[in-house]
C-alpha cells in the first residue's frame, strides 16, 4: 500500500475525496511524523489506550503484515502513552507504522528505530492513570472527530493524516493520480512563463461571476479542467 501512495500526498488525497464526494477524515492539524520525511500507509489496526501497554500487545497479536497501530489516547497532553518498546514490538509484529492521537516519548530511540510513527509530539512523563478497558477498545479507534475501524485505510506525511475507507481507496487513489499529473502539469507551465492566471482564464473567470455571482472559482476550474482547488 505504502508504494501506491509513493507518488502522491495527503492534500491530493483530500483533495480526491472531496472530488469524488468521499468523506474528508482528517485527523486533528498537529499530528505529524516524529520524523520529517517519513510516510505511512495501511489498513487501521485500532487501540485505545487506556493507561496500560497491555492493549497495544493485545491489538499487535491480531496485526497483518503491513497494518497502521492507530491509537486513540484522546489528544491528551499529560502523558506520553508510547515508547520505544511499544514501537519496537510493533515493527515485530510488521506493522507499517504507529498513528497517535496523543503524545510519545523516547525520542531519540524511536528515530534510531525508524519505524514511521505520528503523534502531537513528545513528552516525557508516561500514564500514571489505569481505566478501564473499554468494550471496543481493539475494534475502533477515535481521532479526532472520526472513528476508525480495520475498515479504513489510514494514510500520512509530512502534511498530515488522512483516513479513507479501504472500499474507496482504489478509486480515491485513481483520482489522485490525475489531480496530480493535472497540477506537475500547471507547475511546469508556471515555471516556462505561463502564469496561473493565463493557465485558468482568470479574466474569464472574472467576466462570468460579474455575469452570474453563483459561478464559483472551483466551477470554472472544473470547466476548463483545473485542478488548483477542490
Amino acid at each position: 500500500m505504502i508504494k501506491d501512495f509513493a507518488d502522491l500526498s495527503t492534500p491530493l488525497i483530500a483533495d480526491a475525496c472531496v472530488r469524488l464526494g468521499e468523506p474528508l477524515r482528517a485527523a486533528p492539524a498537529g499530528i505529524l511524523p516524529v520524523v520529517a520525511g517519513q510516510r505511512v500507509a495501511g489498513r487501521v489496526l485500532p487501540a485505545r489506550h487506556h493507561g496500560s501497554v497491555d492493549v497495544f500487545l493485545e491489538a499487535l497479536t491480531h496485526a497483518a503484515p503491513g497494518d497502521v497501530l492507530v491509537i486513540d489516547n484522546a489528544g491528551r497532553r499529560d502523558e506520553a502513552c508510547i515508547g520505544d518498546l511499544a514501537v519496537l514490538e510493533a515493527e515485530a509484529a510488521g506493522v507499517a507504522g504507529v498513528v497517535v492521537w496523543g503524545l510519545h516519548r523516547d525520542t531519540p530511540d524511536l528515530i534510531e528505530i525508524g519505524l514511521p510513527v505520528f503523534s502531537y509530539g513528545r513528552h516525557a512523563p508516561g500514564p500514571v492513570r489505569l481505566d478501564d478497558q473499554e468494550p471496543d477498545a481493539l475494534t475502533t479507534a477515535r481521532v479526532g472527530d472520526h472513528e476508525v475501524t480495520a475498515a479504513d485505510v489510514v494514510l500520512g506525511d509530512d502534511d498530515g493524516v488522512l483516513f479513507v475507507a479501504a472500499d474507496r481507496l482504489d478509486a480515491v487513489l485513481e483520482t489522485a493520480r490525475a489531480l496530480f499529473r493535472t497540477e506537475r502539469e500547471q507547475a511546469r507551465r508556471i515555471r516556462a512563463g505561463e502564469t496561473l492566471r493565463a493557465q485558468t482564464r482568470f479574466d474569464e473567470y472574472l467576466a462570468g461571476r460579474a455575469e452570474d455571482p453563483s459561478y464559483t472559482f472551483r466551477r470554472h476550474l472544473r470547466r476548463i479542467g483545473g485542478a488548483i482547488e477542490e
